[in-house]
């Protein structure tokens, strides 16, 4: 489904058609682990799935370049065994389907430099992308994206000049009531921040089930706003658009 010229939805991550780029977020890997160290019970079969998930989704669009739009890792400190292994194994499996892996840095990422460093990435606070056109001799910036995780407002040249701000961090997601009953789906949010399109990502990783936007505090700052007029895209077995924000209840 397309939300944006030229962007659209894949499953949980985004797809930049023109540039051939896929973007994913959140993928919060070390999670599982770090459940059992509080003596919460996870079912181990998760890095599996997000594993599987994301291989299907790049042999099926086979990208020039992948975005892990922050929170790479789940551990605020030290690398974690499973960290270590699983976050290689990922990225390893990324490098062989694209030629390039940028990495936004999130605010679970305060350790990530030795891992980036063995992989030979460099890590990025934001990525701008741009589409350029030339019209009569000129070269006319057409399109502009930038990525950064959303977890802090970030003001540089990218920033300010970009038409489309792409955020993570906030692990989207909607509360459907059925009667008493209140079920979780992750989603898409399309709204505005100032002058810019502002588009935000759910968190890739099934485990992290999100924050409803409907009824619970919103953790990036680029959301605190009224968000009533946001669109709201449901991640389910197809993509389906809800309308607006404060539709639904």
């Amino acid at each position: 489904m397309e939300i944006a010229k030229g962007i659209e939805i894949k499953g949980k991550a985004l797809w930049i058609r023109k540039h051939k780029v896929l973007v994913i977020g959140d993928l919060h890997i070390g999670y599982e682990e770090a459940l059992e160290k509080q003596g919460i019970a996870a079912p181990r079969r998760a890095f599996g799935e997000l594993k599987q998930e994301l291989s299907n989704l790049l042999v099926e669009t086979s990208p020039k370049k992948v975005i892990i739009n922050g929170d790479l890792k789940h551990e605020f400190g030290e690398i974690s065994k499973q960290e270590w292994s699983e976050t290689m194994d990922i990225l390893n499996m990324i490098r062989d389907h694209c030629d390039e892996i940028v990495l936004v840095r999130g605010n679970h990422d305060k350790i990530l430099e030795p891992i980036a460093t063995r992989m030979g990435l460099k890590i990025v606070n934001s990525y701008f992308l741009e589409e350029i056109e030339k019209k009569e001799q000129h070269d006319i910036s057409i399109d502009s994206i930038c990525f950064l995780h959303g977890d802090k407002i970030i003001s540089n040249v990218d920033t300010k000049r970009a038409k489309i701000l792409i955020i993570g961090h906030e692990h989207a997601a909607i509360g459907l009531r059925e009667g008493e009953k209140v079920e979780k789906y992750k989603c898409f949010l399309i709204g505005k921040w100032k002058d810019k399109k502002l588009i935000v990502l759910p968190s890739f990783f099934s485990l992290i089930e999100g924050t409803d936007v409907n009824n619970e505090r919103l953790l990036s700052p680029y959301l605190h706003q009224d968000i009533g007029n946001f669109e709201v895209y449901v991640v389910g077995d197809q993509t389906y658009h809800f309308g607006s924000l404060k539709k639904i209840k």
